[in-house]
């Protein structure tokens, strides 16, 4: 179907008069399949996730007039990524995001290793999408060297995912960021595209104006893993950013400069020559060799150790020292993602201390995202000082790194609750309000009162909320039913009651942040696009309501175990 056909089978769905889905007489309830069981939603608890919370219960209240039962089920942020993550056959849906990180200023990471059914069994791909029409697509974008053929590419992977519907999009949040401009020179504050001050130049580049040396900021989620080789949410994301040196970064304009390598050289398609920088060294003083960037890049592939890694290295066919400062990547076939998404991702580690640890958990059920080095150890701008479970993380400026920070310390304290957040903002205690999910209006306000004091960011996220569907249960197998539920999501309502206006309707795993890649009508497109359509999108397939609940299509029985 084209972009016009689609657009007005969109528009013909929204025009649709509320349409009832069945009746409660006997004949209609022999022409059914089985009643479909209780589902549950999992949620963050609201005082940590308000606008996600809220959201789920506006989901829920539209989801329950198709004739389903929805049960809201809080967990705290550790149990539901316990669940969802490692536990993939047992859920319904899940409130989740992703958040945006530099390297996803390409989109490879949210195209290819979000939705490839390469990665269902242990990698991104938690959700089960399986579709071999999108795994060419996605594979393909990921070869071809033309940016306007990459980027057609991209947008047809928008549309295909659009018309399966494995998440429920909800929003793009914007990003409301503050900082004490009297603790730090404001010029010095650097804002990142799609991340706002949120970003790793920002944490070496804020500068103290006085005695206060130490940024401090907040994390409304406690960091589970302080691991080169796993990133379970963003706060992991913000320390491993800092601890661990990386051959190349993504830089405040988005794209990719040298960084551990001064110097990366393509001299054709598949061969990318990386020199690493003079004088080098890990937090304990050992120096950093071509051995160590080899043995990076070579772990996440080994066996299943790292699953989450391992999907950015399928492509390397060999990785090689050719002199002590010089690394040479031979690559499977050509990738337009390379710099970005592998070279500005994975970590450099010291291989004497990581390889005997991936040695003895190729002989263990479990895998390196298991594993916690008591004192966490990387070459990057800030050294691991000591993290205490649910309250904070202290990293400490490294003297001899090339890019020493301007200030002395980076300080994450965890504040699960948004208003003890605010609190801890107006009294000092966090210096840098760097994730807020409360009612935007109260820093506005804030800020108005204080303008000497206080200085307001605000920046569309690379990442986006979801509703991440388990595609391995029944009835979310049915891209039919998967279609309806999204159908019923008022995007916009989502944005203004649920995010406070800090948000801008989503359909794609494409920020609008990402301009040149994002589809701008795809929100628009939405099949069904309303309760109503959503209700004939159930009809058309075979569901049907029957003394208020919603069954399946005649013959189809109910053999899905209820999560509990």
């Amino acid at each position: 179907m084209n972009r016009r056909a689609m657009l007005l089978a969109a528009s013909a769905l929204t025009g649709l008069s509320r349409l009832p889905l069945g009746g409660g007489s006997a004949q209609a309830q022999a022409a059914q399949g089985d009643p479909i069981r209780p589902l549950v939603l999992l949620t963050r608890p609201q005082a940590a996730a308000p606008a996600a919370y809220q959201a789920a219960e506006l989901i829920a209240q539209e989801w329950r007039k198709l004739g389903l039962q929805i049960e809201l089920r809080p967990l705290p942020n550790q149990q539901m990524s316990q669940v969802v993550w490692y536990e993939r056959q047992r859920w319904d849906f899940t409130m989740w995001q992703m958040v945006g990180r530099p390297e996803r200023g390409d989109p490879d990471e949210m195209v290819y290793n979000l939705l490839h059914s390469a990665n269902i069994a242990t990698g991104y791909n938690f959700v089960g999408y399986n579709n071999p029409a999108y795994d060419r697509l996605a594979e393909a974008q990921r070869s071809e060297m033309d940016q306007a053929r990459r980027q057609a590419l991209v947008r047809q992977v928008q549309e295909v995912v659009n018309q399966d519907q494995p998440y429920a999009f909800l929003v793009h949040p914007v990003n409301l960021q503050a900082f004490n401009k009297q603790v730090f020179v404001e010029s010095s504050a650097v804002n990142q595209a799609g991340l706002g001050i949120r970003n790793f130049w920002n944490w070496i580049s804020l500068q103290p104006t006085g005695a206060q040396r130490d940024i401090i900021v907040n994390s409304t989620e406690p960091v589970k893993a302080t691991n080169p080789f796993y990133v379970s949410g963003a706060p992991d994301s913000w320390v491993t950013d800092l601890v661990w040196d990386r051959l190349m970064r993504v830089g405040p304009d988005g794209l990719p400069q040298p960084w551990a390598a001064e110097r990366v050289v393509q001299p054709d398609p598949l061969h990318i020559e990386c020199t690493l920088r003079d004088g080098m060294a890990f937090h304990n003083g050992d120096p950093v060799t071509a051995e160590d960037v080899v043995f990076s890049f070579e772990a996440p592939g080994t066996g299943n150790e790292s699953p989450m890694y391992r999907p950015f290295v399928q492509n390397i066919a060999s990785v090689v020292a050719t002199d002590p400062k010089t690394v040479r990547f031979t690559l499977k076939r050509p990738d337009a993602a390379f710099r970005i998404a592998v070279l500005a991702k994975l970590n450099i580690v010291q291989k004497k201390t990581w390889a005997p640890v991936l040695a003895e958990y190729q002989n263990r059920p479990e895998n390196l995202e298991s594993y916690v080095e008591e004192r966490p150890i990387g070459s990057g701008p800030y050294r691991f000082v000591r993290s205490r479970v649910n309250e904070e993380v202290v990293l400490e400026a490294n003297p001899n790194h090339w890019a020493k920070p301007k200030a002395d310390r980076w300080i994450m304290r965890i504040i699960t609750n948004t208003e003890a957040t605010l609190g801890a903002f107006r009294r000092g205690e966090i210096n840098v309000l760097a994730d807020y999910f409360g009612d935007p209006d109260l820093v506005k306000e804030m800020a108005e009162a204080n303008p000497r004091m206080i200085a307001v960011r605000e920046e569309v996220d690379i990442g986006f909320q979801f509703v991440g569907m388990n595609l391995r249960r029944a009835p979310f197998s049915d891209a039919a039913f998967r279609r309806a539920l999204s159908a019923s999501v008022n995007r916009e309502m989502m944005a203004g009651a649920a995010w406070n206006g800090q948000a801008v309707p989503a359909n794609s795993m494409v920020s609008p942040a990402l301009e040149a890649w994002h589809d701008a009508g795809i929100v628009g497109r939405v099949p069904g696009g309303n309760l109503d359509g959503a209700k004939r999108l159930l009809q058309e397939a075979g569901y049907r309501v029957v003394n208020g609940k919603l069954h399946y299509p005649a013959g189809v029985r109910e053999t899905t175990t209820p999560f509990q």
